[in-house]
């Protein structure tokens, strides 16, 4: 088992054989290089998605291309693809790996080649990087059973005039102080308050809690707009559990009956532990539980 917090997945052998797009070819996993002169090297300039293949479809794929394409044109990055055409070459990768479930795709998009190192897109020359990462992984069943325990960090989300934390952009220094924050005091994600001390979110996955029956998140003002997040609110209107986009403090979740975390990859994963405080006995809570399986037989439903 590869112990990565949230991510953590069974190990698959087949990973170390899989074939990369890599703009225009797809080529061995040894092979997958892009220029030191890449803007995604030099700058984290770029945009990106982590999409999952189940039983030969792409969940949610409209959703995960709405995003990266909306990304690209804030950042005011041409892909010079539509998103067919990048469907089609994610498609075409699953293909050549004769891949059909159990897959978690990175789909990466830089600004491309520069002449220079510069940050200034007039240093760009020709048109962006295109990279397809297809790799099998299956979450870690004992993280979704067991639980994961989080702590909060100093490091905050910021104001859209700073650096957007809307996008999912190459640029995630943000997150990766807060996962070493959370790493250096021995817990699985790191939660992170806005800039009004209100929470927001985690390093690497969407945060909820669970108070007298309610579903609560963050307005979504300061944090990534998360498929799964999204999939997570509809489902709780669908079903009439009462749930609330809202403002609301870090005494909130010390004193909340469950809190839960949501993500591409692993879906719906408990939290049994915040900064010590023990939640629901550190049990996988019957709400949590609920929505856990209700989002799996979405899943199914789609794509099954």
């Amino acid at each position: 088992m590869n112990k990565k917090g949230t991510h953590s997945y069974v190990e698959n052998p087949r990973n170390e054989s899989i074939l990369i797009y890599v703009d225009g070819q797809i080529v061995p996993r040894q092979e997958a290089k892009v220029s030191v002169f890449d803007s995604g090297f030099l700058l984290g300039d770029g945009v990106w998605e982590g999409i999952r293949l189940h039983k030969g479809s792409l969940c949610f794929q409209e959703e995960h291309m709405n995003r990266l394409f909306r990304g690209a044109k804030q950042l005011k990055i041409d892909i010079g693809k539509s998103k067919d055409d990048m469907v089609s070459l994610v498609h075409e990768t699953l293909s050549a790996n004769s891949m059909n479930s159990d897959v978690h795709i990175r789909l990466i998009v830089s600004r491309g080649l520069k002449r220079t190192p510069y940050q200034h897109p007039n240093a760009n020359i020709g048109g962006p990087t295109i990279v397809i990462i297809p790799e099998y992984k299956r979450a870690d069943l004992a993280m979704i059973e067991n639980g994961i325990r989080l702590c909060i960090v100093d490091t905050i989300r910021g104001p859209r005039n700073v650096q957007d934390p809307r996008l999912n952009t190459l640029s995630k220094l943000n997150c990766i102080a807060a996962c070493l924050e959370a790493d250096a005091k021995g817990y699985d994600e790191g939660l992170m308050l806005d800039l009004n001390g209100h929470v927001s979110t985690c390093n690497s996955t969407n945060f909820f809690i669970v108070r007298n029956g309610e579903v609560w998140t963050s307005t979504g003002e300061f944090c990534l707009p998360g498929v799964t997040r999204g999939n997570i609110i509809e489902l709780c209107r669908e079903n009439r559990i009462p749930v609330f986009e809202k403002n609301f403090k870090i005494e909130d979740v010390y004193t909340s009956d469950e809190i839960f975390v949501t993500g591409t990859f692993a879906g719906v994963i408990p939290g049994v532990e915040i900064d010590n405080q023990i939640i629901n006995n550190s049990e996988r809570g019957e709400l949590t539980t609920q929505l856990y399986n209700l989002y799996k037989q979405k899943i199914e439903e789609l794509y099954g």
